[in-house]
């Protein structure tokens, strides 16, 4: 995935910024926060560097909260914020379980994700909500040096 930088109104893209919002309880939501982070990495230089990484832990972590942290009626609250340095990726929802890495079997569909999550993040980790409600589950990925 290549992420390219945008020009907005004549001007050269930012050095940093934030993109939120809620999600449905729905399948299609990974990828909705997939399209979050393209937008947000577009408009910030060097925003490239985050998006390998970024796509991957973000639609992990949104699929993790729809799958295991919502009920039906229930949202997921997604707040992405990057700078020179660091992409931030938080996923909020209702429950007040903690994710769990797992060790998954060779044959097993399931149990990657959070293994992905961590290999992937410079620290990730887990949080209560400040409304008492519901958790917060975040990475913090550094950019590629690479493609600096």
């Amino acid at each position: 995935m290549t992420i390219s930088r945008i020009e907005l109104d004549g001007r050269p893209p930012v050095s940093g910024g934030s993109e939120a919002g809620w999600l449905r309880r729905s399948a299609k939501s990974a990828g909705l926060a997939r399209q979050m982070l393209a937008c947000l990495l577009g408009r910030v230089a060097g925003g490239e560097r985050f998006a390998e990484s970024g796509a991957v832990v973000v639609a992990e972590l949104v699929s993790n909260a729809v799958r295991h942290g919502t009920r039906p009626s229930q949202l997921v609250w997604v707040q992405l914020e990057v700078d020179p340095v660091r992409l931030r990726i938080e996923v909020h929802d209702a429950s007040s379980v903690r994710p769990v890495v797992l060790t998954a079997g060779v044959d097993g569909e399931h149990g990657r994700g959070l293994v992905l999550v961590d290999s992937l993040s410079h620290r990730w980790g887990c949080c209560p909500r400040r409304a008492g409600i519901g958790k917060i589950v975040w990475s913090e990925i550094k950019g590629t040096r690479s493609d600096l």
